[in-house]
Formats: structure tokens, C-alpha cells, sequence
């Protein structure tokens, strides 16, 4: 097989899902996230925004948008700030393990944009911040990944 690069461009629609638990975080990535989808010419009305209560729910709304077959790509948004408590190892890590399950499950790309920092400046430098913009990122793969999906099932990606 020939080398692939899987380029940044549209892809059918995609689903933004995103935690509401330290949306001014999250909606500083989910700006991002958008920015990056109409860099790729995705139009704003193949992108649906879900929000969710927080990170832990993020793998079940994967599951239900990845189940409906509506989406070329599916980009996860959330912060988690660690505390004084384990909490934050069992939410980050579950929320972890459930987006990677679901993807494989479904063959579909998941865009990774879960923040597991120690403070919230560091989320906030990861949101837009002095670290860039990681629900730019998060789409970015998301994309690219749609890309090289659609190249390894023989269609077009572009479709």
C-alpha cells in the first residue's frame, strides 16, 4: 500500500460532545473544537453540540451518538481538576477507558479533549491559554483520524 497522509477537510457531520462540570473551560475548548472544524470546511450545520453534565458521562453520549451512525467523527471535550480526593483518578481514568471503547467498538474516530491537569490554570492554558487550544487539537485528530478511517475502508473521505 502506497503511504497515506489523511488530510484536514470535511467529513460529514460530526458531534461535539461536551461536560458542563468547568464550562469555562470547556466552552473555551469547544470554541476551539468549532474553530477547527471550519478550518476542515465543515459547515456549522453538520456540526451538532451535545453537552453533558460532566466528564463521567461523556463515554455514554459517545456510545448513543456513535450507535445512531450519524456522525463521521465524534469529538470529546471535558476538564477534570485534581483534588484533595481520589476522584479525579477514577473520573479521568474511566472517562478514558470508555471513549476508547467506544471508538474501537465502533470503528469510529474519537477526538481525545478530556483535561487531567492539577490546577485550573492549567486548564485554562490548555484552553485557548499559553498551551494553545486543545479542543482545536482534539478535532484536529478526530478529523484526521476520519480521514484515514474512510482511506482504509476504500471510500472516499471526503464523502
Amino acid at each position: 500500500m502506497p503511504e497515506f497522509h489523511p488530510r484536514l477537510r470535511a467529513h460529514g457531520r460530526v458531534a461535539i460532545l461536551v461536560s458542563r462540570y468547568n464550562e469555562l473551560v470547556t466552552a473555551r475548548l469547544l470554541e476551539g473544537a468549532r474553530a477547527c472544524c471550519r478550518a476542515a470546511g465543515v459547515p456549522d450545520e453538520d456540526v451538532d453540540v451535545v453537552w453533558v453534565p460532566g466528564a463521567f458521562e461523556l463515554p455514554v453520549a459517545a456510545a448513543a451518538a456513535a450507535g445512531s451512525s450519524r456522525y463521521r467523527c465524534l469529538v470529546a471535550l471535558g476538564a477534570v481538576i485534581r483534588g484533595e480526593t481520589p476522584h479525579f483518578e477514577y473520573v479521568a481514568g474511566e472517562t478514558t477507558r470508555g471513549l476508547g471503547e467506544i471508538a474501537l467498538r465502533h470503528r469510529l474516530p474519537i477526538g481525545f479533549g478530556l483535561l487531567t491537569v492539577d490546577t485550573l490554570q492549567q486548564a485554562t492554558d490548555r484552553a485557548g491559554g499559553s498551551a494553545g487550544n486543545k479542543g482545536y487539537e482534539a478535532a484536529e485528530a478526530a478529523l484526521l483520524a476520519a480521514d484515514a478511517v474512510a482511506h482504509l475502508d476504500g471510500g472516499d473521505a471526503a464523502d
